[in-house]
C-alpha cells in the first residue's frame, strides 16, 4: 500500500510538459510524478488542446475529463489510459483496481470522450449535469460546502465551482497539493457567464487555499502567448510561442480583483497571464 497521507505535498515537475506543439501524436503523457500523469490533446486532433489529468490511488484512480474527441481513431484516449494503468499497475500489483471518470465541467471539449468508458470493467463515469455531479460529491448545500474522492489513502477534495458553467467543480489533490480548476482558472481567456457565481466560487477557493497546501494551479488550457496580456486567437493550432501552464494562489487574488473591476461590462480585460471575458447574459461560452 502507498502512503499518500506521509510528506504531503509530494513534489512532480512540470519543466518537461509538451507545448502546443511540442508532441506527435493525438495525446500526450507527461508524468509530473510516479502517481500523477497530465494529459493533453494534441491541436492538431482538436484546437482547445484540453489538459486532463489521472490520479492513481491504491484502490482506483480518478481521470478529470475526457477531452474534445469523441472518436477514439482520432483520439484513443480510452486505450491511452488503459495502457499507462497498465504499466502502473505492473509496477504496483493490485487484484483488482477501478476508474472513477469525472470533469471539471461539462462543456463539450471536457466531455466528448465519456462513450469511450462505456462498459469498461469497474469504471464509473460521473454525468456531467449538476444533479450527478452533487450525488457523486456530496455536495448537498451545492454551491456551497465541499466533498470528498477517496481513491484508496488519496483523498481528492471537490469544491463547487460555477460561474463558467453551472455544474463546474474544482478539485484539489492532498497527495501533491494541486488545484485543478478546469476553465475556473487557467492561462487563457476565462469566459465569466454568471458573474455573482463566478464571484463566489472565488471567494469560496481563497477561503478554501488559506488552510490548505496549493503548489500549482493547474487548468485545462493555455491560449496566452509570453506576452503579458496577449492571447492567441480563438481556432490556433500551433502555439510556439505559448506560456506555462502552472498559475499560483496569487492568480486567485488578481481574478478576484478583476471580477470587481469589470463587473457589469461585457467584453474582454486582460490581467497579465488570462484575459477576462464577460459574456453577454444571454451568451454561452
Amino acid at each position: 500500500m502507498i502512503d499518500y497521507l506521509a510528506h504531503t505535498p509530494t513534489p512532480g515537475t512540470l519543466k518537461a510538459l509538451a507545448r502546443a506543439n511540442g508532441h506527435h501524436g493525438p495525446l500526450h503523457v507527461h508524468p509530473y510524478n510516479e502517481h500523477t500523469l497530465i494529459l493533453r490533446q494534441n491541436k492538431s486532433t482538436h484546437f482547445e488542446a484540453p489538459f486532463l489529468y489521472l490520479l492513481f490511488g491504491n484502490k482506483r484512480a480518478l481521470l478529470l475529463d475526457t477531452g474534445a474527441t469523441a472518436d477514439p481513431a482520432r483520439f484513443p484516449l480510452r486505450a491511452t489510459v488503459d495502457r499507462v494503468m497498465e504499466e502502473w499497475l505492473a509496477r504496483h500489483p493490485r487484484e483488482t483496481y477501478g476508474l472513477l471518470v469525472a470533469h471539471t465541467h461539462g462543456h463539450g471539449d471536457h466531455i466528448a470522450a465519456d462513450g469511450q468508458f462505456e462498459g469498461r470493467p469497474h469504471t464509473t463515469v460521473v454525468g456531467p449535469g449538476l444533479a450527478a455531479v452533487v450525488e457523486a460529491f456530496g455536495l448537498d448545500a451545492w454551491p456551497e460546502g465541499a466533498g470528498t474522492v477517496d481513491l484508496g489513502g488519496r483523498i481528492v477534495d471537490v469544491v463547487p465551482g460555477p460561474g463558467h458553467q453551472d455544474a463546474a467543480v474544482v478539485f484539489h489533490d492532498r497527495y501533491t497539493g494541486l488545484l485543478l480548476t478546469g476553465d475556473s482558472l487557467y492561462p487563457g481567456r476565462l469566459y465569466v457567464s454568471d458573474a455573482d457565481a463566478y464571484s463566489r466560487t472565488v471567494d469560496r477557493l481563497l477561503d478554501f487555499c488559506a488552510t490548505r497546501n496549493v503548489t500549482h494551479v493547474l487548468g485545462c488550457h493555455i491560449e496566452m502567448t509570453t506576452t503579458p496580456d496577449v492571447d492567441y486567437p480563438r481556432g490556433t493550432v500551433h502555439q510556439p510561442d505559448e506560456a506555462p501552464l502552472a498559475l499560483t494562489v496569487t492568480h486567485l487574488r488578481t481574478l478576484r480583483r478583476a471580477l470587481d473591476e469589470t463587473a457589469g461590462r461585457p467584453g474582454s480585460y486582460p490581467y497579465g497571464d488570462f484575459v477576462l471575458v464577460h459574456e453577454p447574459a444571454t451568451g454561452s461560452a
